[in-house]
């Protein structure tokens, strides 16, 4: 009997220990990788650049920066050449106790709301207790808030000053549209535009539902598809005539008497709709305006200028072609302005004229105008014309509204060119096989015009920024961020001082302040990267290949495993976004990514590169050269890239390639492995616009071309003819997965489930994965992505995979 008992007992273990014995053994790959979750990158890498908070007065600033230290408080005075501390930490940390008797140390401070006031030594800022707001005598307990304790700070004294009786700072009602005077609040309801003065609208921040409020109402037209205040998509459950105040876009002339803005006729956009099967109780219909390309139902734009002297409106008339867009010109807010409660959005021009921006559909067409108060029309003073689409930037107006520069690819490089007001040139600012991005700031005192440039410096990446100034009369160019480095710039009011955030992918960004000649103040800030580094990281390499033309350099970024074994013959993967308004590739420093340089240390070589007809900041022709061709255009760079790099570095495996991109990039993912199955094994496409006759008309008309058709009796068609990927998919060889969120509302799902369709039909395998609630960012979910993204390419490139049901750790 005791023998049996022995057996009974032993089996017994057996069976319970059978789980464990077949409990699989951790892959070195996926350990690296968990390494650096996202929950553990940001306890590794904190501040990279330095944000300037300008003083109201004088030329100082203020910036916060965390380190591995914690965080710190900084002001910078350029003209005495210092950066002092703003708090003693532990002081500060030592009164907060006493005051709040909470705990506090001074790598862990708490602040927050922080603000310089005019005076320019006087700061204010908040502090969450641990304690829970005590309700008020005679008032029950509600929802329990922390208590907030509200501080003043003097700067030169590092004097601490409770204020015990300051009540929580108002609200910023998003609604609210302020006039430059102050005096008076815009906004919409019920479909319609209204007013308040500033008064009741102190009233509102308090409680927007107080009777007392006066309304006055400016339009009683409007409706929902025709109307102000009209959001982008309505829930089922929501209605637009609710007595709900809601934001109006639109500009204040400079002395707050009018307000201009324009209202879109969307009577005939064609709806369409996304299902969140997650909502709670019940699931929701989102509805939504979309405009498909080729449609004829398009929104009709009208520009309205109201009187605020007498509540009238004027319709101004702006009809040049069919199906025209307009977009007003906006004077660039002052960095003074940034922590003011109120920063007005007003319009390029003086008190009775302002700047607009007129397209054609196709984009053809673009110009410039201008309307004065009292007329009936816009004016047309400027005329930009080209065979393809246009790019555009802001029309920078200065003098009083005399003159203005206007950025235009018209010789086939992106430059400036000075106007008078009537429209006349004056002289081209700048010229040469450079790329101009944009102005930062016009000096009017000595006509002195700051830009952000690229592409003009020899023997250095076309595409790294650089800070420039030029007079206004084209003479004196010169360059003010010096070194090979990505230089991301912000300037103060005066033109005076700039603060150069600097670095590339490879280095550690570093802030310099330098001066409107371009000399150097002082080095303001480098980034800590000591615990990043303690984790083993390394920074990625740059390289530089042909084009599949043989001729035309490409730019690009290789991600290795920070384990990386030059002994070893590593799968590689193409992460690639089409463009055209931006390509994969990420020149200043960046944080790293699920798709890049964290997907690289679950074993594989990943690299982004551009290619003929993905950036705006090259020549034209090289920005325009998929113009016609959305899908196909890019493929062959990339596998010239591909077969380049592997040629060059014998760990790189031709026979396992990978493709991986997201939006566009989903979208030549698939077209990749599809037009290409013989070279790529297996792709990851998320969120793509596999369809582009599905996708809104904007990115599709604009960078594949839509065709003006006008028939013998006058009237205007527009015909638009462009390959998909549902079209192809039955060439498909190697192992694809599509990811799509269900609730995407830009890139609508309806694009992935088309290539689902024709995978079916096809007879073809492939993996699909859903992402409940997610729009076309992941959200919460990007890191579940991450794993099955690391398992998809790790089976298929590498025959290896861990295939436990839990994903690893965050």
């Amino acid at each position: 009997m005791m023998k049996h008992l022995f057996v009974a007992t032993v089996l017994a273990g057996s069976l319970c220990a059978a789980p464990s014995a077949y409990a699989q053994e951790r892959l070195p790959e996926y350990l690296q990788a968990e390494k650096f979750t996202k929950s553990k990158l940001d306890h590794m890498l904190f501040s990279t650049t330095v944000d300037p908070h300008w003083f109201q007065k004088g030329d100082s600033f203020w910036f916060t920066y965390k380190t591995s230290e914690g965080t710190f408080w900084y002001v910078v005075n350029p003209s005495a050449r210092s950066k002092e501390l703003l708090f003693d930490r532990e002081q500060l940390a030592s009164e907060l106790t006493a005051i709040m008797h909470d705990p506090f140390e001074a790598r862990q401070l708490p602040i927050r709301n922080l603000k310089a006031k005019e005076d320019g030594r006087t700061f204010t800022f908040e502090v969450v207790s641990s304690q829970d707001e005590k309700p008020e005598k005679g008032k029950k307990s509600g929802k329990k808030e922390k208590k907030v304790y509200y501080f003043s700070y003097d700067y030169p004294t590092r004097k601490l000053t409770h204020l015990e009786k300051a009540e929580k700072e108002p609200k910023r009602l998003g609604w609210a549209s302020v006039s430059p005077d102050e005096k008076t609040v815009v906004y919409a309801k019920d479909c319609n535009l209204y007013r308040m003065s500033i008064e009741d609208y102190r009233k509102a921040q308090k409680d927007e539902k107080d009777s007392t409020i006066v309304e006055v109402q400016l339009t009683k037209d409007g409706t929902p598809d025709f109307g102000y205040g009209i959001p982008y998509s309505m829930l089922n459950t929501d209605t637009l005539c609710n007595g709900k105040r809601r934001g109006v876009w639109g500009a204040w002339s400079p002395d707050s008497r009018y307000y201009v803005t324009i209202v879109l006729d969307q009577t005939d956009v064609k709806p369409l709709w996304v299902i969140n099967s997650v909502a709670e109780p019940r699931p929701t219909l989102e509805t939504y305006k979309y405009e498909m390309p080729g449609e004829t139902g398009m929104p009709e734009y009208h520009l309205y200028l109201f009187d605020m002297q007498n509540n009238t409106r004027k319709e101004i008339k702006t009809s040049a072609w069919k199906n025209q867009s307009l977009d007003l010109s906006f004077k660039p807010r002052e960095q003074k302005q940034r922590d003011k409660e109120f920063a007005p959005s007003v319009w390029q021009g003086d008190n009775n004229r302002f700047f607009l921006t007129r397209s054609s559909r196709d984009l053809h067409r673009i110009d410039v105008c201008t309307y004065t108060v009292g007329q009936d029309s816009i004016v047309p003073i400027v005329e930009e014309r080209m065979n393809t689409y246009q790019e555009t930037r802001p029309i920078e107006v200065f003098n009083g509204g005399k003159e203005f520069i206007q950025w235009s690819e018209r010789d086939g490089w992106a430059h400036l060119y000075l106007y008078d007001d009537k429209g006349n040139l004056k002289n081209r600012i700048t010229s040469g096989p450079w790329h101009v991005e944009r102005v930062l700031k016009v000096d009017e005192a000595t006509r002195t015009v700051y830009f952000i440039a690229n592409g003009r410096e020899k023997d250095e990446n076309p595409y790294y920024e650089h800070l420039y100034k030029v007079n206004a009369d084209g003479s004196g160019l010169k360059l003010l961020t010096k070194g090979d480095y990505f230089h991301q710039v912000k300037a103060d009011d005066d033109a005076r001082f700039f603060v150069d955030n600097y670095s590339r992918v490879n280095t550690v960004p570093c802030a310099d302040l330098i001066d409107r000649n371009g000399n150097k103040v002082m080095t303001i800030q480098e980034s800590d990267f000591s615990q990043l580094k303690l984790a083993g990281y390394q920074f990625p390499e740059l390289f530089k290949v042909k084009a599949a033309d043989g001729v035309t350099d490409l730019y690009g970024v290789m991600y290795k495993p920070f384990d990386f074994d030059s002994t070893k013959v590593y799968p590689i993967i193409d992460y690639v976004y089409p463009g055209p308004q931006v390509e994969a590739v990420y020149y200043p420093f960046t944080r790293m990514s699920v798709r890049t340089d964290r997907l690289a240390q679950a074993g594989f070589i990943v690299i982004s590169v551009g290619q003929r007809g993905g950036h705006p900041s090259r020549s034209k022709w090289y920005h325009n050269y998929g113009y016609g061709n959305m899908r196909d255009y890019p493929l062959a760079d990339h596998k010239a890239a591909v077969e380049q790099l592997a040629a060059r570095y014998s760990f790189i495996d031709i026979d396992r390639v990978g493709i991986h991109g997201h939006s566009g990039g989903g979208f030549m993912s698939t077209a990749a492995i599809c037009q290409y199955p013989d070279f790529y094994k297996a792709a990851v496409s998320c969120a793509g616009n596999h369809d582009n006759r599905i996708y809104n008309r904007w990115w599709s008309e604009t960078h594949h071309g839509v065709k003006e058709e006008i028939s013998e009796k006058g009237d205007t068609t527009f015909a638009y003819r462009i390959a998909t990927n549902p079209d192809i998919v039955k060439q498909l060889k190697g192992h694809l997965m599509l990811v799509h969120g269900d609730i995407d509302n830009n890139v609508h799902p309806g694009n992935t489930i088309r290539v689902v369709n024709a995978l079916i039909r096809a007879n073809k395998r492939f993996d699909m994965l859903i992402l409940p609630g997610q729009r076309h960012g992941f959200g919460d979910m990007d890191e579940y992505f991450y794993w099955r993204m690391v398992d998809f390419f790790s089976e298929h490139l590498k025959g290896k995979k861990e295939t436990s049901v839990d994903i690893p750790r965050r």
